[in-house]
């Protein structure tokens, strides 16, 4: 399991090195490379939330959209069977497969949250 932070709708991981007897991490979800680190919680957090604003107001700067975490859009894979049966079920109820899918998921995301 990983710990995370987040800040303006943003997550990061917190890990810890040895070696070098730091915390650091990396803003996850989206594809540009933001790192940041610190000697305890409260100097991560610092750096994290001041690598996330650099990168906001880089952004602003250059008028360049900023990436969203965790934008909603994801692939999976599932067996054939199962597909055929999850859209065999969204067209006889009338809705979609992406509907059945977050539905699914929403229900599965409550009991693990809720457990």
């Amino acid at each position: 399991m990983i710990d995370v932070i987040h800040y303006k709708d943003y997550v990061g991981s917190i890990e810890y090195s040895e070696e070098d007897n730091i915390l650091f991490g990396k803003v996850l979800g989206i594809r540009t490379l933001i790192l940041y680190e610190g000697k305890n919680v409260d100097e991560l957090r610092k750096d994290f939330e001041e690598s996330i604003d650099v990168y906001l107001n880089d952004c602003l700067k250059e008028n360049v959209e900023p990436e969203k975490s965790f934008k909603g859009s994801f692939n999976i894979r599932i067996s054939p069977k199962l597909h055929m049966e999850l859209a065999t079920y969204a067209l006889k109820n009338n809705t979609s497969l992406n509907k059945v899918v977050e539905e699914a998921l929403q229900a599965y995301s409550k009991r693990l949250i809720h457990s």
